[in-house]
């Protein structure tokens, strides 16, 4: 006679066959444990708020992803951001005031994939982990900004990035008075997770990353030229960095050099929570974008429930463990 399995056993099943809906899971829990306590939480204007937080941490994290995919790990993607964000700021204040923004968000890509591309060329001709490589480049994408570009903060920025910073979708007011504002810029993070998505799943380039990181040895036996997925792998991410940074300088209508700096760890949080493997060949858009949703979530609502800023490490920190189990359990399956 078949055994058949329980409700919960079938439950568990399909949750380890999907890593993602784990951490949806986990949204859903902490948006019902803080909606609870404070329901402030579900207004428009706090949703949208956190729209708003998730665009350029959602940003640096599908650059990661399709850098983890590959089998590797970047670690300078905020340095190549505040290079971009800063230099191309200065560049147009100084030379071209009336840029628009599509040539200044363009500009930002190609300084971002120029200086990510380098990172995948140092990456293959050193033989070096990526992780070593991309800790250098922080520090010298960081250091050349700040000695050859400059450390003084810039809080009027050009009238094309500063209309684009408070452009809105949505722009409400409420009976309370309250106002809520969805920004256009949402829209980049938007086409950024179709490209994303599209690259990673219906392109041989996208078959090709997932081949390098699952089994390096057999992806080269099948033809994969290694060298050319680890420059477009970190290009791409770069490319994201750098529009990252455009849209960081538009949304807080200032240009500082010192901006973005310790938010690698919360991004590569973000992904793995997503279900990406650290070890490659693994991961989705659409698990990392949760992952950065839950991250976003923990980094700020928490105060709405009176829990201390200090607490947000050890939260998600705790989230990442218990991700790790869930996942080592469906691994040894």
């Amino acid at each position: 006679m078949a055994f058949t399995p329980g409700p919960l056993v079938r439950a568990k099943d399909w949750l380890v066959r999907r890593p993602s809906a784990f951490t949806l899971l986990l949204i859903v829990a902490l948006c019902a444990v803080v909606g609870g306590i404070n329901p402030v939480f579900f207004q428009m204007s706090n949703l949208f708020d956190m729209a708003r937080a998730c665009v350029v941490v959602g940003l640096f994290a599908l650059g990661v992803l399709i850098v983890l995919a590959a089998g590797g790990l970047d670690v300078s993607f905020t340095a190549i951001a505040a290079l971009c964000m800063y230099a191309i700021t200065k560049a147009v204040l100084r030379y071209a005031p009336g840029t628009p923004i599509a040539v200044i968000l363009l500009a930002g890509a190609v300084g971002g994939a120029l200086l990510g591309a380098l990172n995948g060329l140092l990456v293959h001709a050193l033989q070096t982990p990526s992780l070593i490589v991309t800790i250098g480049t922080q520090y010298l994408y960081r250091g050349l900004l700040l000695t050859f570009v400059g450390t003084s903060l810039f809080m009027n920025i050009p009238a094309s990035m500063e209309a684009f910073g408070t452009l809105a979708l949505i722009d409400r007011v409420s009976a309370q008075g309250t106002r809520s504002v969805l920004p256009a810029f949402v829209l980049v993070l938007a086409a950024a997770t179709a490209l994303t998505w599209w690259l990673l799943n219906r392109t041989l380039m996208g078959r090709a990353v997932f081949a390098i990181g699952g089994s390096l040895s057999i992806a080269q036996r099948l033809g994969y030229r290694l060298r050319t997925v680890q420059v477009f792998v970190f290009a791409y991410a770069g490319l994201l960095a750098g529009v990252a940074g455009i849209v960081h300088v538009s949304s807080n209508r200032m240009a500082s050099p010192f901006d973005l700096h310790g938010m690698e760890l919360d991004v590569i949080a973000a992904v793995i929570l997503g279900g990406a493997r650290i070890t490659g060949g693994n991961g989705t858009v659409a698990g990392t974008l949760l992952g950065v949703v839950l991250v976003t979530l923990v980094n700020n609502v928490l105060i709405l429930v009176g829990v201390p800023s200090t607490w947000q490490k050890v939260i998600v920190g705790s989230f990442i463990v218990l991700a790790g189990a869930f996942f080592a359990i469906r691994r040894s399956r």
